[in-house]
Order: structure tokens, then C-alpha cells, then sequence
């Protein structure tokens, strides 16, 4: 009894505390979305992400892009100098977006076919509107991003020729077998 009693007084006050704790404002998110997260492309291609970043209407802070990071699987080469040469949206107040290219990826010509992936990061500022620049960077956003290089269509063509080659020697070597009896 006196631990069901203990219990309670407990569940009451962890209760009691979370009752009183102010909800978080979700006024500082910033909207990051990729248009094309999963994307193909042969070696020797260049794939182009494109995406949508907003700050929402209803917001109460300006947002500071300031940069970028990112993570992508080797071989893979990145080009943000798109993000990093654009500064149409380098400051988005409440209600500000921004919809074009962030980033290039470079298939090297040796790459094997298969799946890569990669995660593209804002990093910037959040300033409450009226109180000026803090200077902490922070990852405002982030979207994570496929890749899918498949093998070049020459390849497809020897192949193609291998196996008709290996058909036609399997085929010659049946025709000459001395029938069984």
C-alpha cells in the first residue's frame, strides 16, 4: 500500500511539472525540402537538387543562411556553389522563400553502379525580428537525398555480347557431342 501510495505522489508530481513547463514555440523552424531526393544518373553525370526553403508566415524571427554542410558517399563529388554564390536567400524574413538549385553531384566516370547516399545541411542564424544578429550558427535544416548510378549502356552492349558469344560456343559444343545411345 504505501508504495502504490508513492507511486502516485510521484506520477502527480512529475505530472504537475509538465503541466507547468511553457510549451516550445516552433516559431524558428525553417522548411527544407528537396524536389527530387532520389535521383539516377549514369558515370560522367552532373545530378542537379533543387528545393523549396521557407521561412513560415507565422514565424517571429529572421532567418541568416549563412552556409552549408553536407554529407555524401565517396566517390560521389558535391558542388554547393549554387547555396554559396546565391543571395537571394541568404536573409529570409517571416513569410521569405526561396525555390532553385542548392547543389550540384558529380558522378565520376569510374563509379560503380549502386546506391549513394547524402545529407544536405543549413547552417545559419535565428534572430528573434527587432533584436539584431547573435552570431551562433546552427543547422537550421536539413534533407537527406539518394542516388542511384546504373551502369552505362555500353556496358549493356558487352554483356550482351559476352553472353551471345558464350551461347553460341555452349551451342557448337552440343552439335558436335557424339549422339548418346
Amino acid at each position: 500500500m504505501k508504495s502504490i501510495r508513492l507511486s502516485l505522489i510521484l506520477f502527480l508530481t512529475i505530472a504537475g511539472c509538465l503541466l507547468t513547463v511553457k510549451e516550445a514555440k516552433a516559431d524558428s523552424t525553417l522548411s527544407f525540402s528537396l524536389l527530387e531526393p532520389n535521383q539516377s544518373g549514369d558515370p560522367g553525370d552532373v545530378l542537379t537538387f533543387s528545393a523549396t526553403v521557407a521561412n513560415p508566415s507565422d514565424s517571429a524571427v529572421v532567418m541568416y543562411l549563412n552556409s552549408d554542410s553536407f554529407n555524401l558517399d565517396s566517390p560521389l563529388i558535391m558542388d554547393d556553389s549554387p547555396y554559396n554564390n546565391n543571395p537571394d536567400f541568404w536573409v529570409l524574413n517571416p513569410g521569405d522563400s526561396y525555390t532553385g538549385v542548392l547543389f550540384n553531384v558529380d558522378i565520376p566516370s569510374d563509379t560503380s553502379p549502386g546506391a549513394y547516399m547524402g545529407s544536405f545541411f543549413i547552417l545559419g542564424e535565428i534572430d528573434p525580428v527587432g533584436t539584431g544578429n547573435s552570431g551562433a550558427t546552427n543547422t537550421l535544416a536539413s534533407a537527406d537525398f539518394d542516388i542511384t548510378v546504373t551502369p552505362e549502356p555500353s556496358s549493356y552492349l558487352l554483356f550482351g555480347t559476352g553472353l551471345a558469344v558464350l551461347a553460341g560456343a555452349f551451342r557448337r559444343r552440343l552439335v558436335h557431342l557424339p549422339a548418346l545411345h
